[in-house]
């Protein structure tokens, strides 16, 4: 997820620079570059090429996606069923949850201050009160999905990946330098509660047009090969409080609104 109008992190200014300084950076820049043959894939799946970042898990696009590169290799192009500009939306991959229930365990890193436990218990909530057949529990060992931090130096708020095998994306990594040690619960939950979104499988509700949500001119995310399939009884107009919009304020707190209610149960 990203931040609107996100401000940069603060930057360090130095007022005097060393060869061997400027070495290091030119090589960790080199070392960090995206190739172009992988770009040129990103963008065929459809996927922006601004800003793509690579990192431990394969390549950040769209400020909080994370596609690896098995991903990349994938053959196979889904292409987007449209309805309207602003709805919910899934991809192919879902988590599979069998004839009854299905309990999603999550852990907290313990590199992440407590008011994130506490957020994420909160998060947590808003899943369970719906009594979906997918249940979701903290644990300290054992889970299905880690929240984490983001590698230092990250300028993105928060990220995840998609489902893969019947299995949720495994692990979420928080931006807690930019956030800080106590950002807000509800602020904080609801940024959790759209990467886990993203882990069982939902793309942005403004997948369609994230200029909604992040301003600037319209941009279409695109299908890509995990897909981008519209979600039956949710709106083909704006749906301005969805929990799954690509961009959210500093502060926001994102309920699940009636929209977004249907599309939980639609597919858990």
């Amino acid at each position: 997820m990203k931040i609107k109008n996100l401000l940069l992190l603060p930057a360090l200014v130095a007022t005097m620079l060393f060869t061997s300084c400027e070495q290091k950076e030119e090589d960790a820049v080199a070392q960090n570059a995206v190739s172009e043959m992988s770009m040129t894939r990103i963008k065929q799946m459809g996927f922006s090429t601004d800003n793509v970042q690579k990192v431990k898990e394969g390549y950040l696009v769209e400020g909080d996606i994370i596609l690896t590169d098995k991903d990349l290799n994938e053959n196979t192009l889904v292409q987007a069923l449209r309805v309207g500009d602003v709805e919910q939306y899934r991809t192919t991959n879902l988590v599979t949850v069998g004839s009854t229930t299905r309990t999603i365990n999550i852990a907290v890193s313990t590199s992440l201050p407590s008011s994130y436990v506490t957020a994420v218990d909160e998060a947590i909530r808003r899943f369970n009160a719906e009594n979906l057949r997918l249940r979701f529990q903290r644990v300290s060992s054992g889970y299905n999905i880690l929240i984490t931090n983001a590698p230092s130096g990250s300028s993105y708020l928060a990220s995840a990946g998609f489902p893969s095998g019947g299995n949720p994306y495994n692990r979420v990594q928080v931006n807690s330098a930019y956030l800080g040690s106590n950002p807000g619960t509800n602020y904080l939950a609801t940024i959790l509660a759209h990467e886990i979104g993203h882990c069982i499988g939902f793309r942005h509700t403004d997948y369609m047009n994230r200029a909604y949500s992040c301003g600037g001119s319209y941009y279409n995310e695109g299908a890509s090969t995990v897909g981008a399939v519209h979600i039956p009884g949710t709106p083909t107009g704006a749906d301005p409080n969805s929990w799954m919009l690509a961009c959210i304020g500093s502060g926001v707190n994102r309920y699940f609104n009636a929209n977004d209610k249907t599309a939980l149960n639609y597919l858990y």
